[in-house]
């Protein structure tokens, strides 16, 4: 199979002055991303480091590594989970996403012993969650590497219903025939001793791997029983008397050597179609930098950008001349066949929302996954707007989104607003995957748009201009810090913050693992396609 689409040319001379200062303005926001990044890679203070590993245990980002095959990239999900939230930890006390073991894509997840005993936190249950639908979408097999004290119990009442959502996940995926492994290093007490109870098969270390629903000080207190861990479920108790061990590893390394071969033994799972020697484009990707200036209120040219992300820049573009501030068309990724829907300008009309669903329709109709680059404040308003039957076909364009069964990948690169997010499949849509570069917003509306109609609200009511002022003031610096990326990422509302740079080779890993679209459903409409 070929690449027939045809080549798209650049139309911008990048040498300009106006391209020179974007790019120069990215410098202190990649910075502010690598020192992020930095933080949420922290395993824990110093000290705990040097006792864990003086126990002769390994970092949970070396099991990581150990287990992944030596040429396989990792896809880290949701490491900003909980970032600039004083009740979390770095990650969410979970480290997660997806690599290669034994040449079976696979999502791996990993607590972090060194912080807190690896306890979970409200943002470790909520990650976890996200990281098993990401793994059930996605017929990925799950490995676990366990080591958690369980519950943070000065934050159990957040933590416990929540929490409970694992062991349900775990045993659905075990009925619809979803494989899952853990390989238990440490101790895994309380509810967590059922996340190996709940996986199809076990790993544990010898006299390293506990697993306990009530620890040897609750033992005492409620029986008056004086125990050991080890006694009381060490991994040798758990090979001979309960079975909950189904292999016992004389060290970590053998541990991560065993759930290799585990990996080994899964039925292999086919990977997409795809063009045969898939070519680079034509224009390197770091030109993103100079497109894009940081100020998301400064418009750019997305068709641009998508000539840096797609293969030799070919795209087959569907209705280049009917509502032009939406972007659709067909191009290759890693070789991979892609719909792709992108704001061209940052406003949805009529036309945009009846072109942009019929060609969703289309893509499913061709079971073609999709991606949504996001730029978008929102549907137009005004009288000219609303009698246009805005409302109408903005609903059909969300319900095709809605609607639509073929996967879908979302990245905001600027702005995501109000409906427009809902529109452009945001979080709420459920796309199998969705990223934020780090000057990406999230929210109902602008923070300017936002105090003005917090302004006008409170002009009606009996404060002073003084109060009104300071009460918009401090109104609009709140929505404009829960808009950036970092709080919205923080809050899960995507899968992880990127840099732009990367786009095209994460957009090749995730068309990756959600694999070919086979989806009987995925059929389009009932209707003609562009009704």
């Amino acid at each position: 199979m070929s690449n027939s689409f045809p080549v798209q040319q650049a139309k911008l001379d990048l040498r300009e002055t106006e391209f020179q200062e974007n790019k120069n303005n990215w410098e202190p926001v990649l910075d502010k991303l690598d020192k992020a990044l930095k933080t949420v890679s922290d395993e824990g203070n110093q000290s705990s480091i040097e006792r864990h590993q003086g126990r002769g245990q390994l970092l949970p980002r070396d099991r990581i590594s150990l287990l992944l095959d030596d040429d396989s990239p990792f896809l880290e999900l949701c490491a900003f989970a909980g970032f600039g939230n004083v009740d979390s930890t770095p990650c969410a006390n979970l480290i997660a996403g997806v690599g290669s073991v034994s040449g079976q894509r696979c999502l791996i997840m990993s607590h972090i012993p060194t912080q807190k005993g690896g306890a979970w936190n409200e943002m470790t249950v909520l990650k976890v969650n996200r990281i098993l639908e990401i793994a059930s979408d996605n017929d990925l097999p799950l490995i676990s590497l366990v080591q958690s004290a369980g519950v943070f119990l000065p934050q159990q009442f957040r933590v416990f219903h929540k929490g409970g959502q694992l062991f349900h996940d775990l045993a659905v995926r075990t009925l619809n025939g979803k494989p899952s492994c853990a390989v238990v290093f440490g101790s895994s007490t309380a509810g967590g001793a059922y996340h190996p109870a709940l996986s199809d098969y076990t790993i544990f270390v010898e006299n390293q791997a506990q697993a306990f629903l009530g620890g040897p000080p609750l033992v005492k207190m409620a029986t008056g029983e004086v125990v050991n861990a080890e006694e009381l479920g060490g991994a040798h108790v758990h090979a001979t008397l309960t079975g909950l061990a189904d292999q016992i590893a004389t060290d970590e390394f053998d541990a991560i050597q065993k759930a290799r071969e585990w990996a080994s033994t899964l039925k292999p799972r086919p990977g997409p179609l795809r063009l045969k020697d898939p070519l680079p484009p034509r224009y390197p990707i770091d030109d993103v930098l100079s497109l894009v200036n940081p100020d998301i209120r400064k418009p750019f040219d997305m068709k641009e950008v998508v000539l840096r992300l797609v293969d030799e820049s070919r795209l087959s573009i569907f209705k280049p001349k009917y509502g032009i501030n939406m972007l659709t068309c067909w191009a290759h990724i890693m070789g991979i066949r892609v719909g792709i829907v992108a704001n061209q300008i940052s406003i949805i009309n009529a036309n945009e929302a009846t072109k942009a669903a019929q060609f969703i329709r289309l893509c499913n109709q061709e079971q073609t996954p999709i991606i949504f680059l996001h730029n978008v404040t929102g549907f137009m308003v005004g009288t000219k707007a609303e009698h246009s039957s805005i409302i109408k076909f903005g609903a059909q364009l969300v319900s095709a989104v809605s609607c639509s069964q073929v996967p879908h990948i979302s990245i905001i690169l600027g702005a995501s607003y109000g409906a427009g997010n809902y529109a452009m499949c945001g979080r709420s849509y459920k796309p199998r995957f969705l990223f934020t570069w780090p000057i990406g917003k999230c929210g109902v509306m602008g923070p300017d748009q936002l105090a003005g109609v917090m302004e006008q609200i409170e002009r009606g009511k009996s404060l002073n201009d003084v109060q009104t002022n300071e009460k918009v003031n401090a109104f609009k610096i709140q929505a404009r810090k829960d808009s950036e990326s970092y709080a919205t990422s923080g809050m899960l509302i995507d899968d992880g913050i990127i840099d732009p740079r990367d786009t095209r080779d994460i957009l090749g890993m995730c068309l990756e693992i959600v694999g070919p679209t086979n989806d009987s459903r995925a059929h389009g409409s009932r209707f003609l396609a562009r009704i």
